[in-house]
């Protein structure tokens, strides 16, 4: 599904105004990004490609073994055809990744979904230029839909006083939101608790305070 179309204006607009109400008192600023997918994943086609062709020449062995006993049936001894039979099924089989979300997803290591996630967070806190507050005061909340990852992000004037277990359990609670598909909510719970810790934390709004990044969801 196209990434703008599981949100309606309506979502849209809850969540930009669940920014407006979390930033009122505080001198943070709170990002929430979402994207698609963190990476491209190309490994999964290699992978596909080599367990179809294995299977295809592994299921052509059997056959030999078990069911054609007819010796007329020399085609299916020919080298070229045997190798034609695994080309095709590996072929298939590394295209089978482009067309469905589970099998590309099964065929990628935690690991390494892990890590592109991050790398793609890292990458979205300086291209949406985060870190640009005058205190150094940007949170972002990440959410990855493929790789089923939420990161929080936050700027060093912020990390240097709020331990990760928090972020840790903002990160639990939403997810758990997400799973039951409730998505928005989740997304809204995350951005009050962000504008309460900040609170507690003593980011207050000052006199002068601008709303220097937009409060709109990033929707990359």
């Amino acid at each position: 599904m196209n990434l703008k179309k599981r949100f309606t204006d309506s979502d849209l607009a809850r969540i930009k105004d669940a920014v407006k109400e979390a930033e009122y008192t505080i001198s943070g600023e709170i990002v929430p990004v979402i994207v698609e997918r963190s990476g491209y994943y190309s490994i999964a086609n290699y992978k596909g490609g080599i367990f179809g062709a294995a299977f295809s020449f592994l299921i052509m062995v059997l056959l030999d073994r078990y069911i054609i006993t007819d010796a007329e049936n020399t085609l299916y001894y020919d080298p070229v055809f045997i190798f034609f039979v695994a080309t095709v099924g590996g072929i298939i089989c590394a295209l089978l990744p482009n067309i469905s979300t589970p099998i590309k997803r099964a065929l990628i290591s935690r690991q390494h979904l892990d890590n592109a996630t991050k790398q793609r967070a890292e990458s979205s806190f300086l291209e949406l230029e985060v870190f640009n507050t005058k205190q150094r005061t940007g949170i972002m909340i990440f959410i990855s839909f493929f790789e089923r990852e939420v990161m929080v992000v936050a700027d060093k004037g912020i990390s240097k006083v709020v331990e990760q277990k928090v972020w840790d359990k903002m990160v639990t609670d939403l997810v758990t939101n997400i799973r039951n598909e409730k998505i928005v909510e989740g997304i809204e719970a995350s951005i009050k608790k962000c504008g309460e810790i900040l609170f507690e934390k003593g980011f207050l709004k000052a006199e002068d305070d601008i709303n220097e990044l937009s409060d709109d969801l990033r929707m990359e």
